[in-house]
């Protein structure tokens, strides 16, 4: 494996995962998504990260350094916004962090407020779904095999899979191959080898998976139904062994 690519995706996933787990604490009712991208470029930068979005080409420009999803919205949510967090609002932080020239990319959803008992079960499942998919990494296995492990407790849940949207690989780019889906059969697809850096991130909705892009703010996805949405992911290393979660801050599994 390339020591130089992993201590740096090590260390800048350290400093995304702080960062996620910092503002996981600090995002609150009464919020605008503007403030909250602003407070989220500071505290990379002070760890010494760059804010992944600032790399994207001029012609796909985003408009802030986090992807801020309110409730419809399922990904991709422009910060650049003075809507005001609302009490019972489900938000999802989708983060990407460069450091020494290597990417890493994280999300995670709540609720700010009192939490709707569905939504609360979304979240919880969503993020099963997510360890589901992890705890299938290894070298010698299949993404068909995650994506199937994904599907499963998303399914079972009954929630929506949301199909057009998918995990990747990162490194020297924010997003390269493998594609990984939130779907699939076990035994197919690309074969994980030690070294391989991927980004498994399900997305699930209350109603119905299709969705479209907002045309006012290019960016935003939206549930064609109006329901809500939930986004969790993390960069995964594959070892010698198993797998090495990136993107956790330090402490211990959830």
């Amino acid at each position: 494996m390339d020591k130089t690519k992993i201590e740096a995706m090590r260390k800048g996933g350290q400093i995304l995962g702080e960062v996620l787990e910092a503002l996981r604490d600090y995002a609150d009712v009464g919020m605008t998504k503007r403030e909250l991208d602003i407070w989220t470029r500071k505290e990379i930068v002070k760890r010494g990260g760059e804010v992944g979005y600032d790399f994207l080409p001029k012609s796909e420009e985003f408009p802030g350094a986090i992807c801020i999803s309110v409730n419809e919205e399922l990904v991709h949510g422009a910060p650049n916004s003075d809507y005001v967090l609302e009490n019972g609002d489900k938000v999802s932080f989708d983060l990407v962090v460069k450091y020494k020239g290597y990417f890493t990319d994280a999300a995670f959803t709540k609720v700010v407020g009192k939490a709707n008992p569905a939504v609360a079960q979304m979240v919880k499942t969503t993020e099963k779904a997510l360890w589901a998919g992890i705890d299938e990494v290894g070298p010698g296995v299949p993404l068909g095999n995650i994506g199937f492990a994904v599907e499963k407790v998303l399914r079972k849940g009954h929630l929506g899979v949301i199909e057009n949207y998918i995990g990747h690989g990162i490194g020297k780019e924010m997003h390269m191959g493998p594609e990984v889906p939130n779907y699939g059969k076990r035994g197919k697809g690309y074969v994980l080898k030690p070294g391989d850096c991927i980004c498994i991130e399900p997305m699930s909705s209350l109603g119905k998976p299709q969705n479209h892009v907002d045309a006012e703010s290019g960016w935003s996805v939206i549930l064609n139904d109006g329901s809500v949405g939930c986004h969790c992911e993390h960069t995964i290393l594959v070892t010698e062994d198993g797998y090495e979660v990136l993107t956790l801050p330090n402490c211990p599994r959830k």
